[in-house]
């Protein structure tokens, strides 16, 4: 979660653990952004299994590193489903906010010794240094604790989360969530524009490819709409779908599909296909609820952006919207578990890592955080929020109907577009990179830059920041 630095409202001030854990009480909090109200680490006092039946009736004591409270929460969950786990966790939770987490973490890695992290959490915006980069030495190998690849296989985990959580064939970490993106619209635009809000027919409207979706954007314009916020809307399907990333053979790489954006972000402002918006401003919130200039059809996204970001912005257009199949597939956000390879001196941390790991990300079952989290049954008697997870297994068995898509089951578009997700093209720099292009590419659209000027602005800045050369 961030990735690009957003807020999502509402839920900022979650990211900082206090006090003793709360009981997983917010079913599902959104681990996809890295904002937070405070960067100071905190902390939690321990969470603990009273039973000491097994061995000499010592705990095994997991240190935790997080950067949103979720997976802390998930440990009183696991405590509650697991009454005989002789564990206790150690929780440690400091916001991305300013770039606080990853110092801290890699300081704390690095010193090893008791303190040092056993079970620690990676976004999608710098996962892959711990996986695949600078720091991927830290990170024990699944199969090592006993976590196999059919395992995986089994519980039909989403590919790009596997390839991104692999070195040299290796699998160091998965995730809980599954962020492939989808097409998120307005169901009444979608009648009066194109005659149906029939997600099978819409698909076919949008996509597949670039040329198709503003060929739609046209017949929008004609009736006041625009088929898109902003740019930044169609940055994720561009990013996450393109064949290489950032850096190939250590240089800056500049994939035509990236470099596509720039054209694609001034089409959408000089012939008024969009509100000009950036994402994560008052602007595009405001989109999601209709009172924009324009009547916006669509926003790309997850289905975390439907639950935990547009749940609180669509106002009276609540359960006007439905879910297809994007222009292109691609994935935005998420969160990675990883353990230390440490833990593999001890026999009893290694058990009691690779438990917590298995019920997190590989748990099929009903009592599975999966399923747990895919039906929003993190808290008992109450519903909480529904979500993508990485199982299609487990979405395949579960309710994915929501308010906010009028009942329709959002997992009928979520487990193709998890299928559909590509995690070969990322770098342990995109935080950075990404933040520099988009820049230079509002600079451009805006008309202060040439296009030109911008891609040369755009290497220099990357060479001057990160000492990485242009191709």
């Amino acid at each position: 979660m961030k990735r690009m630095k957003r807020t999502l409202v509402g839920i900022s001030t979650m990211l900082v653990m206090t006090t003793a854990l709360a009981a997983c009480g917010n079913s599902n909090s959104n681990s996809n952004t890295n904002s937070s109200s405070s960067p100071a680490p905190s902390s939690s006092a321990t969470a603990t299994a009273d039973n000491t039946s097994k061995g000499d009736g010592k705990k095994v004591t997991i240190n935790l590193w997080s950067f949103t409270d979720e997976i802390p929460n998930m440990t009183q969950k696991y405590l509650q489903t697991h009454p005989d786990a002789n564990v206790e966790f150690k929780t440690t939770v400091i916001a991305t906010t300013d770039g606080a987490y990853q110092p801290a973490l890699d300081q704390a890695l690095a010193g090893g010794g008791k303190d040092a992290p056993d079970l620690y959490a990676a976004e999608s915006a710098f996962v892959l240094k711990y996986t695949q980069g600078d720091a991927s030495d830290y990170a024990a190998n699944y199969s090592d604790l006993g976590l196999t690849d059919q395992m995986v296989k089994d519980a039909g985990i989403a590919q790009y989360s596997v390839d991104i959580g692999t070195k040299d064939g290796q699998l160091k970490a998965l995730g809980y969530q599954a962020t492939g993106g989808a097409f998120i619209y307005r169901r009444s635009i979608a009648k009066d524009v194109f005659g149906t809000d029939d997600p099978a027919a819409i698909k076919n409207e949008i996509g597949p490819g670039w040329d198709k979706f503003f060929a739609a954007a046209e017949k929008l314009k004609a009736k006041g709409d625009a088929i898109v916020s902003g740019d930044g809307d169609i940055w994720h399907p561009i990013e996450n779908s393109s064949d290489k990333g950032w850096i190939v053979d250590g240089k800056l790489h500049i994939d035509p599909k990236r470099e596509q954006f720039l054209d694609f972000s001034k089409k959408l402002k000089d012939n008024g296909y969009s509100n000009d918006t950036q994402d994560w401003q008052d602007a595009w919130f405001a989109d999601m609820s209709g009172s924009g200039p324009k009547p916006v059809f669509g926003f790309f996204g997850p289905a975390w952006l439907i639950n935990y970001t547009m749940s609180g912005q669509v106002k009276d257009t609540n359960g006007d919207w439905a879910v297809t199949e994007p222009t292109t597939g691609f994935f935005w956000g998420g969160t990675w578990l990883l353990a230390n390879k440490a833990v593999e001196q001890d026999d009893a941390k290694k058990q009691a890592v690779a438990d917590f790991i298995k019920w997190v990300t590989l748990d099929t079952s009903d009592t599975g955080l999966q399923y747990y989290w895919a039906n929003g049954t993190m808290k008992d008697g109450e519903q909480g929020t529904k979500d993508s997870v990485a199982s299609s297994v487990v979405m395949a068995k579960s309710n994915g109907e929501v308010p906010l898509l009028g009942g329709q089951n959002m997992f009928d578009a979520f487990v193709p577009a998890n299928a559909n997700a590509t995690g070969k093209n990322l770098t342990q720099y995109d935080e950075t990179i990404n933040q520099i292009w988009r820049d230079q590419v509002r600079a451009y659209t805006s008309g202060s830059k040439s296009r030109d000027q911008a891609l040369a602005d755009f290497k220099q800045t990357v060479k001057d920041q990160l000492g990485i050369d242009s191709e």
